[in-house]
């Protein structure tokens, strides 16, 4: 008989857990603190002055890198 009672209890529809999770994430979105225009463009400047400070040590390091490797090869 408990078996019966546990196929009686229908779970939630697909819609009504679409509402949800749209409800939720509404309520997720009120509480997100956006940044400012000056906060992006600081951020903006300093991700890309490390992209740039990343790719010079990067390609001095492969320049001493590929020299040492043509001296050792007699190239």
């Amino acid at each position: 008989m408990a078996e019966k009672n546990n196929k009686e209890e229908k779970k939630p529809g697909f819609l009504s857990g679409l509402k949800r999770s749209v409800s939720d994430l509404r309520g997720e979105l009120k509480k997100v603190v956006w940044p400012s225009k000056s906060q992006v463009i600081n951020n903006t400047g300093i991700v890309l002055a490390m992209v740039i400070l990343s790719s010079v040590v990067i390609g001095v390091f492969d320049l001493v890198l590929n020299t040492m490797r043509n001296i050792l090869m007699g190239v």
